[in-house]
């Protein structure tokens, strides 16, 4: 390769950097926003401002708040899977399933994540495609819980209340509601967190020493 072919090459890749830094600015100055104020309450020019770009610049970017919803959806997938990878290791499913659910609830108990979540939801509410980014995300994680846990009664360890899918998402909303009840309290997770696991084990039909 030429000097003359090396520099051009160096150059696009600089300008996609910079995009690309540009473009996670946006999206964290429009987390921020949402977080402070609420996604309704946040207009474009309030993400602009506190990312320090022209709305010229966001637009070239993200059309709208839609759009930026869009891109969200697809972040969350991204911190989901280590969630998911977690729920795929090998070993006794019981252990596993300790790991996972230690793992989940120090995910969904931080302030942001319940704040964004019950933001998210709302809107998810009113748009059809939305919704669709967000279940989608959450079947993906829904799926391999309920995998583990079938692969536990098969193990002998467990014994499903419900259906593996039905579940699956118990188990999961029992965490998820009391990050809300942690976070509007003052009571950490990591307090909770043995009392849920045993209730969760004796659920599942697992003895207790």
């Amino acid at each position: 390769m030429t000097t003359d072919q090396a520099a051009p090459n160096r150059q696009d890749r600089k300008r996609d950097n910079a995009l690309a830094a540009r473009r996670r600015k946006i999206l964290e100055a429009a987390v921020t926003c949402f977080l402070e104020n609420g996604y309704h309450q946040t207009g474009v020019r309030d993400i602009a401002s506190r990312a320090g770009v022209s709305l010229g610049n966001l637009y070239n970017h993200f059309p709208g708040k839609h759009d930026i919803l869009v891109e969200i959806a697809r972040l969350e997938k991204a911190e989901l899977a280590p969630l998911i990878k977690l729920l795929a290791k090998s070993g006794p499913a019981i252990k596993v399933f300790d790991r996972f659910v230690s793992a989940y609830a120090k995910h969904v108990a931080t302030p942001e994540i319940v704040i964004l979540e019950i933001e998210i939801t709302s809107e998810a509410i009113r748009k059809d495609d939305i919704a669709t980014l967000f279940l989608e995300n959450r079947q993906e994680l829904v799926a391999a819980l309920e995998h583990l846990l079938k692969r536990g009664v098969d193990e002998g360890g467990f014994r499903l209340p419900a259906d593996g899918h039905e579940t699956a998402h118990m188990v999961l909303e029992l965490f998820e509601g009391h990050a809300y009840r942690c976070v509007l309290g003052d009571t950490p997770m990591r307090k909770l967190l043995p009392d849920l696991k045993a209730f969760l084990l004796s659920a599942l039909g697992v003895s207790i020493q």
